[in-house]
């Protein structure tokens, strides 16, 4: 019996370092009316709680990036992260069409449509951000003091998120925030 203990607390200690991604994706509306004949883009930027720079923007993808990380210290005091737990949370806020005719709803379907394909485009940033900090932690080297071992792994963690930032503001550029996706409204 003392073998197989000692053999399985050997197995253990011999296992590389273990990641551990957990992801929520909330989404969250606001409530919009629009009359017959009503413009329906009129009607979306009135009803829009989300403002940014003097600009009204019909929905928004909030995400962020959380990481923990356990690290195993040598007697010589060298450092090894041997766990990590990266967190995504993310909230998806899009308008809720309420009244309108059956021109109306069905313009406002499709752009919905569009809208929420724009907003996951977002969040896939958001997953891959989580994904690339995780293995940035598990690949970490070892460093001769756990002191600066944390100091460099929240560097790396860091350098990624701020790259995943940049690309969100790209990824917008590049599709006009959204609207190369079909999520523009002309009337």
């Amino acid at each position: 019996m003392r073998h197989a203990m000692i053999a399985s607390l050997l197995f253990c200690l011999a296992m590389p370092a273990q990641a551990e991604v957990q992801e929520r994706l909330q989404e969250q509306y606001y409530d919009l009316q629009v009359a017959p004949g009503e413009s329906l883009s009129r009607a979306i930027n009135q009803a829009s709680p989300i403002r940014q720079n003097g600009q009204i923007y019909h929905a928004y993808t909030r995400w962020q990036v959380q990481w923990n990380f356990w690290w195993r210290e040598q007697r010589d005091g060298r450092c090894q992260i041997d766990l990590t737990r990266t967190r995504l949370n993310a909230t998806i806020t899009l308008p809720r069409l309420g009244g309108g005719d059956a021109q109306q709803r069905q313009r406002f379907e499709q752009y919905l449509g569009a809208l929420r394909e724009h907003e996951m485009g977002h969040y896939r940033i958001g997953q891959a951000a989580a994904a690339e900090i995780d293995a940035a932690l598990l690949t970490t080297p070892e460093y001769p003091s756990c002191a600066e071992l944390q100091q460099q792994a929240n560097r790396r963690a860091n350098a990624v998120l701020q790259r995943h930032v940049e690309h969100e503001r790209r990824y917008d550029r590049e599709t006009g925030h959204g609207r190369s996706q079909g999520a523009w409204l002309t009337e």
